[in-house]
């Protein structure tokens, strides 16, 4: 800059107040853009490495063909320092760390290297709210801009002349809450001598904070729907019969399509080792342990057909024992192994007139008209023989362990008496095909021979049989979902209610390989737990199994051993190995601890209060990841409030750690009506719909808010889904201290629900026990929701499956009406083709994001995200 000299002073004070006027605005918006406007000046870098041009190059393929090309496959990359990536046998290249200079950060390129050259550089840009963002790359060389995986830009030219500017790339992004991975794949062009750098900033949209925007080359995050949806993880385990062989199958889901692949493995449980892995082609299914040795059958679709294998592990032999089979049902082995039972369905013929006569109310469901009868196939021998017929479906119960006999049950419709089926349970001679009629009662849910076949081990409700199972205070009707087993003597013709005074719901029983205990799976308030009930003594044991959640347990038919697998409230799903008699178990499988190895959670502590009849309402609060107890922090109070209990699992469709990681706290709560407290605790449910939950609800919501000063009373949100969507309706019906609303597939009428929905009326016949639209319009129209919609205040998302069968979209669509007639802030997301749960991959996204968008909304004060997902017409 040239020197000015000032001779007048007066003149000179002029000039210098001119030349302020003109360049303080000019340094408040350099000040502005600085602000706005940040330096990646931190990335890891991996390589450089040489990428020679293929052979024959030069007639037709370019450098931008080389920089399109993909050596390395970046699924899953979230580097770190001193990771390595294997680039061949001969090298692992670790990503370093790289610092930023005057051009930007700086490649070192190997002297007298006259070939193209690649280098990945890599960088975290951390959103603490949904924000636009310009993202701007200036180099001389060519490169390829990745984010989150997914290619979003690539610059194809090289400028190599010394009078030529390098040239910048502009992309626009719109980064979501959590943190980003910033891929840039960059490749020297040989003919450039200019050094291979790159510059890189982002500059935030001017109506956003700066700081909205960080940017750093720490891999630490917070949990994401990535994490949630993709990632390989265990859906099945299953164990041989002596408890030395265990396969366990694994579920991966593929982006962007949401394509799933499945495969399994077998472990050699003893040298604690993988024997074989079938997976593509070779992927099995059904997979069920022959009743001794290492031996297994699996089935084999195809064109509408089914084949079924037999595999020897000793032998390496594979027998198909039934092929090519149409309409193939289930199968299960024989005690002895001598046989296999299996089923086949048989599709009713049309009536081509299009017209339906109803048979049942049950006619409305898909698959009802088909029948499935019972089939035995001979080993080794393959000879068959058809075992059931009739108009009757029969359904598999269980065989006897001498192999002489078999359970099976079928269902009717009974409309004199709850739940208006009942179910049929016989035994079938297999010598003779004789039937005997064991048991008819409405409320079974399982039946299994003891193994002397002198008892039958049945699960079912308090009601199975009569009042016996009944532990309740008079006046009160047991809740018919709080599962109870039962052992029913063949001889006696008596039953013993061995659950009655024992608080958890029972799941699932099965016999334990000695007949000597009952291993229940159990649902103990928000824990999913294994006991084991010892016939002499009549005491349950817990079995320690390392998980809040058991999901599913597969014993030993010949020893106390057992494989499961299950989750925690912040640890995904592992598989385990058990030995039951000394209650030792280790983990056989955690294919999702190197996806979560970078991730952090929040704390999860329980938090509890009193209702109004002095019992204690269990909950537990999900803190945020770096929670400052200084802060004020948003809410969101989840529930379901109906007949199961929000338990601890991992994730699922309603994930409270990715909600916490989004910056809320989390508060849930198991209102009185679940089971798993107690008969007396679940009755509570029975004809209540929604008063005694919804008191307990808000009274809970106020005085966690008084006991916990960080959480901004202002600014709390409520979700729930099916009975919980009800309870959302429910509650903004009765209150004003929420915010925001979120009901999914929530009931708005308990008639149309009762009528409509596939199971409405079954379901009612124990929320509802006696009570119908014509002797209970207290209950039907004063309970109901749409009946009461003038009274909402709150603004509510509604979201429904446009194919739900549970919970008809008919539900949401009547209140979205009633509220907007009344003038009310109400929003409603239909999800096209998905039923009452959301399961496609991409949609399942977009759902999920839209209950987020919703909060920030009216909780964070954030309207933009939802502004984009859903723009004004």
């Amino acid at each position: 800059m040239p020197t000015v000299t000032i001779r007048n002073r007066s003149f000179g004070l002029i000039v210098l107040i001119a030349l302020w006027l003109v360049l303080n605005p000019l340094q408040v918006v350099a000040q502005e853009e600085d602000n706005s406007t940040m330096q990646i000046s931190e990335w890891l870098m991996l390589g450089p490495a040489a990428l020679p041009l293929p052979a024959y190059h030069q007639d037709s393929f370019k450098m931008k063909d080389l920089l399109a090309f993909e050596p390395l496959p970046l699924d899953g990359w979230w580097p770190q320092s001193g990771q390595a990536v294997a680039w061949d046998r001969q090298q692992n290249i670790p990503w370093t760390a790289a610092a930023a200079g005057e051009p930007g950060v700086t490649v070192s390129i190997p002297k007298a290297q006259a070939l193209p050259y690649l280098a990945y550089l890599a960088a975290y840009i951390d959103a603490d709210r949904w924000c636009p963002a310009e993202l701007t790359l200036t180099s001389r060389h060519l490169f390829k801009v990745y984010l989150d995986g997914s290619e979003i830009a690539s610059k194809q030219t090289s400028e190599a002349k010394a009078d030529e500017e390098a040239k910048a790339l502009n992309h626009s992004l719109k980064l979501e809450t959590g943190k980003h991975l910033l891929l840039v794949k960059l490749l020297r062009d040989p003919e450039n001598s200019h050094p291979l750098s790159l510059n890189a900033s982002l500059k935030v949209d001017d109506k956003f904070p700066a700081e909205a925007l960080q940017a750093s080359t720490s891999p630490r995050h917070f949990m994401n729907i990535t994490h949630l949806l993709e990632g390989t993880k265990v859906a099945g385990v299953s164990i041989a019969a002596e408890g030395d062989l265990a396969a366990v199958t694994y579920r991966r889901t593929l982006p962007p399509e949401g394509k799933s692949e499945s495969w399994m493995e077998i472990i050699d449980l003893k040298q604690d080792r993988l024997l074989t892995t079938y997976r593509g082609k070779t992927a099995l299914s059904s997979l069920q342990w022959a009743p001794s040795g290492r031996t297994f059958a699996y089935t084999e679709n195809s064109n509408s057909t089914t084949t079924l294998w037999i595999v020897d592990l000793s032998n390496g032999s594979q027998q198909a024992i039934l092929e090519e089979i149409k309409d193939f049902g289930g199968y299960s082995w024989s005690p002895d192994g001598s046989f296999i039972i299996y089923s086949i369905n048989e599709e009713p013929a049309k009536d081509e007139r299009g017209v339906k006569r109803f048979q049942s109310p049950r006619d409305k469901w898909p698959g009802f008209r088909t029948q499935s009868f019972l089939y035995r196939v001979n080993l080794p021998e393959g000879t068959r023989q058809r075992l059931t017929a009739g108009k009757l479906t029969t359904s598999l119960s269980a065989i006897r362990s001498d192999g002489r006999k078999l359970l099976f049950t079928q269902t009717v419709d009974d409309f004199e008496n709850r739940p208006y089926t009942r179910t049929v349970l016989a035994s079938l001679d297999l010598e003779d095909l004789s039937v005997d009629t064991l048991l008819e009662c409405g409320w079974m849910n399982a039946a299994e021979w003891s193994p002397d076949g002198r008892q039958l081990l049945l699960t079912g409700s308090p009601d199975l049989f009569g009042t016996l199972g009944w532990n309740v205070p008079d006046g009160m009707a047991p809740n018919d979902y709080d599962g109870q087993a039962y052992l029913y003597d063949l001889e006696t013709k008596t039953a013993t209610a061995i659950t009655r005074d024992f608080d958890p719901a029972v799941d699932n029983a099965t016999w334990s390989h000695d007949g000597s205990a009952i291993y229940l799976s159990v649902g103990e308030k928000e824990f999913q737990r294994l006991y084991r009930y010892t016939l002499k003594d009549r005491r349950f044991q817990r079995i320690d199994t390392g998980v809040d959640v058991l999901n599913t347990v597969d014993f030993a038919r010949h020893q106390p051993l057992a494989v499961y697998y299950g989750s925690s409230v912040s640890t995904p799903h592992r598989a385990y190995f058990i030995d039951l008699s000394k209650q030792r178990y280790r983990v056989l499988a955690d294919p999702e601890a190197e996806g979560f190895r970078t991730v952090d959670f929040g704390e999860v502590k329980p938090w509890t209060f009193q209702n109004a009849r002095g019992e204690t309402i269990d909950g537990r609060v999900y803190y945020p990841p770096n929670f400052d107890p200084n802060r004020q922090y948003p809410c969101i109070v989840y529930y379901y409030g109906g007949t199961s209990v929000v338990t601890r699992d991992f994730g699922g469709r309603y994930p409270k750690n990715l909600f916490a990681a989004q910056g809320y706290v989390v508060y849930v709560l198991q209102p009185s009506g679940a089971p798993g407290y107690g008969q007396a605790f679940s009755a509570y449910h029975v004809n209540d719909w929604g008063n005694i939950v919804a008191e307990e609800i808000i009274s809970g919501t106020k005085a966690f808010l008084d006991a916990h000063p960080f959480v901004d009373k202002s600014r709390v949100g409520c979700i729930g889904a099916s009975y919980g969507g009800f309870m959302t309706m429910n509650l903004l019906t009765k209150t004003d201290i929420y915010a925001a609303g979120i009901s999914h597939a929530g009931i708005s009428a308990l008639s149309s629900y009762w009528g409509e929905g596939f199971w409405g009326y079954l379901y009612s016949s124990v929320a509802s026990a006696n009570s119908f639209p014509w002797n209970r319009r207290d209950l039907y129209v004063d309970h109901s929701p749409l009946f009461n919609a003038d009274k909402v205040t709150t603004p509510l998302l509604l979201l429904h499956g446009d194919s739900d069968t549970n919970v008809p979209r008919g539900e949401s669509d009547q209140f979205y009406l009633a509220l907007k007639l009344l003038g009310k802030t109400v929003e409603y997301v239909q999800v096209a083709g998905q039923d009452h749960h959301i399961l496609d991959y991409k949609k399942r996204i977009i759902w999920q994001k839209t209950i987020l968008a919703w909060f920030d909304r009216y909780l964070k004060g954030q309207p933009e995200w939802w502004g984009e997902l859903y723009p004004e017409p």
